[in-house]
């Protein structure tokens, strides 16, 4: 049985986040895939990194932090991930981006042997699927801002930590949207869900 992190980063109960999330965990739980679901907000996932993780090199220390321990222990055993959040400022909301730094730290997702180094992949999640959703057009996103999200992800994060299969899908324009056309969103992110397993 395949086992499946889905996280979410959306601060408001009821939000369209929260609705691709519900769906994309029912998918994947309807596939049979064991799923562990964070809601990061509603968890109170604690974003700010403490003096004593901010080790790039050394492997990260034993943490007090009973949540976080949690988490870094969590992911190591994952064969996906899923993440869920809106296109803030061209970033994921902090708790999404504390949580990234935090978990995803040397030991637990990679191995660094210099700081200049070439970084070692330590997750065993070959996969993960990004779920947007923002108010920008595709072509003001590419065109003016260069789609930092897509390099956040699919750059600079993912690929260090070790993984090689990274799909992204981004919803907009999310606050004009109508009824239907989010239903037609909700089926996609599904879609994407379910092939994730494939």
């Amino acid at each position: 049985m395949s086992r499946t992190g889905v996280y979410l980063a959306h601060p408001r109960p009821g939000s369209f986040n929260h609705a691709v999330f519900d769906a994309v965990v029912q998918e994947l739980r309807d596939r049979g895939s064991d799923v562990l679901a964070h809601d990061l907000c509603a968890e109170g996932f604690a974003a700010g990194l403490t003096a004593d993780e901010t080790e790039t090199v050394r492997s990260a220390t034993d943490t007090p932090d009973a949540q976080l321990a949690s988490h870094r222990v969590e992911v190591a055993t994952l064969d996906a991930m899923v993440f869920v959040h809106p296109n803030w400022w061209g970033m994921p909301p902090a708790v999404l981006t504390g949580w990234v730094q935090r978990v995803l730290v040397p030991g637990v997702a990679y191995k660094l042997g210099t700081s200049d180094g070439e970084p070692q992949g330590l997750l065993k999640a070959g996969r993960a699927l990004v779920l947007n959703t923002s108010d920008t057009p595709a072509d003001r996103e590419a065109d003016e801002f260069g789609d930092p999200l897509h390099r956040i992800w699919s750059a600079c994060v993912l690929p260090y930590v070790g993984v090689t299969d990274v799909r992204r899908v981004v919803f907009r324009t999310v606050t004009d949207s109508s009824d239907e056309t989010r239903a037609s969103w909700l089926r996609e992110a599904r879609e994407h869900a379910r092939a994730l397993l494939t």
